[in-house]
């Protein structure tokens, strides 16, 4: 653990400035991470080529502003959610949306794939449902629908046979598909993101008091509380991610901050100004200070986050 946590990562290697809004979603491409997806509130979504800050192409077909973002395994598709109450599936190369599901009743919020060769996209809204759409079918129709929440579902993940689905009424909600059965685990405060580790035996999980939290899947008992003097989360939604194969909890915060801590002895690690300058302004500026997602990238050892300011920073160990 001393190892990983002397090497993580902490330089900005790269700027990307093509967005004229908030940025609220990232996704690294899978296997390599060699580019990164970024979507905003200027309805756009963009990927880029951090090694050389390039854009490589835009994607347009939202109305409203992007809110997530999510990555096939083999690449060739990504699905984008946001203001538009549906679900959007893209060809990657040639940047056309090869299904569009409708049916929620409000903007969405969340969205991942799963099942086997991604055969099904999983969103969560603002209606309260969870909906599972089947991309090999020609069916626009859901296959399933959970409608358990009682606010606003914020975040959603897949791992294995288990989607997990957190809400604003303060509950993380783990489906196993397999068994037929939802446990809840109760946070009391908003969730807004949660993460599962790699092995699916946990989650890590964010919610609006200013806390992350690493929960444990068999018990629903926390395991770790991350927080600090300067972190703040009470008003935004904010992603948060394990890096460093599970080592690390990353998250933006409200301050125009990144906090990085080492999963074990729930320390602070790092704070790290996603600003340009050295934090300067940083504190209460409302929606452009927040850092709203964080994504990281195994295989390069980097990681990137998106601030309110329209700049996404890719952070790598510099020369």
């Amino acid at each position: 653990m001393s190892r990983s946590i002397a090497s993580f990562p902490t330089t900005p290697i790269a700027r990307l400035t093509a967005h004229n809004g908030p940025v609220h979603a990232l996704a690294f491409s899978a296997g390599s991470g060699q580019y990164l997806l970024t979507g905003s509130q200027d309805r756009s979504i963009r990927l880029f080529n951090p090694a050389n800050s390039k854009l490589i192409q835009t994607y347009s077909a939202h109305g409203y502003e992007v809110l997530d973002l999510a990555v096939s395994q083999d690449n060739a598709r990504f699905a984008s959610v946001g203001g538009d109450k549906v679900v959007f599936v893209w060809d990657v190369p040639t940047a056309q949306t090869l299904r569009r599901f409708t049916g929620h009743a409000g903007r969405v919020n969340a969205v991942s794939f799963g099942g086997e060769a991604d055969s099904v996209v999983v969103s969560g809204s603002f209606d309260g449902t969870v909906r599972v759409w089947d991309t090999k079918s020609r069916s626009d129709r859901p296959i399933m629908v959970m409608n358990e929440a009682r606010d606003s579902v914020s975040c959603v993940a897949v791992e294995g046979g288990r989607i997990w689905a957190g809400s604003v009424d303060g509950r993380v909600r783990c489906y196993d598909l397999r068994a037929g059965e939802v446990e809840v685990d109760v946070l009391g405060a908003s969730v807004t993101s949660v993460a599962p580790t790699k092995v699916g035996d946990g989650y890590l999980v964010s919610t609006l008091d200013s806390k992350v939290r690493l929960m444990d899947v068999g018990s629903g008992r926390c395991l770790q509380t991350f927080q600090g003097e300067g972190f703040g989360n009470e008003e935004f939604r904010v992603r948060s991610t394990l890096g460093m194969a599970d080592g690390v909890a990353i998250s933006g915060s409200e301050d125009g901050r990144v906090f990085v801590w080492d999963v074990l002895s729930g320390k602070v690690m790092h704070k790290l100004w996603h600003k340009r300058e050295g934090g300067e302004g940083g504190g209460k500026g409302g929606k452009k200070d927040v850092v709203s997602a964080v994504a990281w990238n195994q295989t390069r050892k980097t990681w990137a986050s998106a601030g309110g300011d329209g700049e996404v920073v890719v952070w790598g160990m510099g020369d």
